[in-house]
């Protein structure tokens, strides 16, 4: 691809995703939903503006590696402990509830066994960004709320991790033994030298240097880039030692300046993973994949909240906070795309099973989103007296 062709693509995505989400902003939606919408409109099934999108999918792994990064900063090992004892049960139980309703759905819907799987695996996990970008902050009933949600979120990410493992754990087994020995053993190797590397060479360098913000921020983007790099030597992926590398950095003193600095590049990228996402959303293939995607969506639209308020009603939570916190986590992951994409890439799955997952993850980020801003606060509330920063 040609410098020109490349600013086009840019410019084409980045405008594009502004334009729709403005709109979506108005319309009371998240703007995931615009970022997709952009890449079916522009991408190569759509009015083809970026004819060539493999180069952004490339790039758009970058996204994903600093969205775990900086969820493993955020895992701070005495907060995980006690987020576990709080939220392990509701957890556990709604996640193992899901994977059923998930699995027995697909295979209801035509999905051969390990399709389902990965179907019911794509229900467990709730939106993060939808479920923390709407959520209000000024109200002591809403902090708890955020806690609540936080925890069962952190605890659902890790679940994601290991899916993610055992994914490419079977994509190596059908290549032989040798890659999936290959990441069990890598996987400690990787921790070990992460921990040694950040204990006797990275925080001293951060302490040293912490009045360089460029320095700082230079250092710790190289430093997710080796670990992922490692991790892929090791036969793991390039996610997996993103997310390691934010875990083993997160109780240096500087882990909060390292998240706050690395959002704005986290978000570039992202941009550019969920445009992608709607490239490759073939219109053909949609009309197939339309009615076992909606059915998929109701289900977890309907199931979610009422098992979660349940759970959390059962954990003593009242009944108000529960329903609303139920509500809230109503839809399914942005993580369960990028579960269904590295299914699809490994060939786990198929191509029809993809976009049927793929499509209802859209739908219940679409309908989710506007039934949260027109029953609840959030800072985009359809109604005055609801919206609340």
């Amino acid at each position: 691809m040609t410098d020109a062709n490349v600013v086009s693509a840019v410019f084409v995505v980045f405008t594009g995703a502004a334009v729709l989400a403005t709109a979506a902003l108005f319309a009371r939606q998240a703007m995931i939903v615009a970022y997709i919408a952009v890449g079916a409109i522009a991408g190569p099934s759509g009015f083809a503006l970026v004819e060539d999108a493999a180069w952004l999918e490339g790039v758009s792994e970058i996204g994903i590696m600093f969205l775990l990064y900086l969820l493993g900063l955020n895992m701070v090992p005495a907060q995980l402990w006690r987020m576990f004892r709080e939220a392990f049960n509701v957890t556990l139980l709604s996640s193992l509830i899901f994977l059923a309703l998930g699995a027995g759905l697909g295979l209801a819907l035509g999905f051969a066994p390990r399709e389902a799987a990965v179907a019911g695996c794509a229900l467990m996990f709730s939106s993060t960004i939808i479920g923390l970008k709407l959520l209000p902050t000024t109200a002591l009933h809403h902090q708890h709320m955020g806690q609540v949600i936080i925890s069962i979120l952190l605890l659902q990410d890790l679940i994601a991790i290991v899916v993610l493992l055992l994914l490419q754990g079977a994509a190596g087994v059908e290549e032989g033994y040798w890659p999936l020995l290959r990441q069990v053993l890598g996987l400690p190797v990787l921790i070990g030298v992460a921990y040694v590397a950040e204990h006797w060479v990275i925080e001293p360098l951060l302490r040293r240097f912490e009045q360089i913000q460029e320095y700082m921020f230079l250092l710790v983007i190289a430093w997710c880039l080796a670990l992922a790099e490692l991790a892929k030597a090791c036969g793991l992926s390039h996610e997996i030692g993103a997310f390691v590398a934010g875990v083993v950095l997160a109780t240096c003193p500087a882990a909060l300046f390292i998240a706050d600095a690395l959002r704005p590049l986290r978000d570039f990228f992202l941009v550019m993973f969920f445009f992608t996402l709607g490239a490759h959303l073939d219109p053909d293939l949609i009309g197939s994949a339309l009615l076992p995607a909606g059915v998929l969506a109701a289900a977890a639209l309907l199931a979610k909240p009422v098992v979660f308020s349940w759970l959390l009603r059962r954990a003593g939570e009242a009944d108000r906070l529960a329903r609303e916190t139920g509500a809230r986590l109503g839809q399914i992951s942005e993580f369960s795309l990028l579960i269904v994409v590295l299914a699809l890439d490994t060939q786990f799955i198929g191509l029809h099973a993809s976009n049927v997952i793929q499509l209802a993850t859209v739908l219940t980020f679409i309908v989710s989103s506007y039934l949260i801003v027109l029953r609840y606060p959030t800072p985009i509330a359809v109604r005055d007296t609801l919206r609340q920063d």
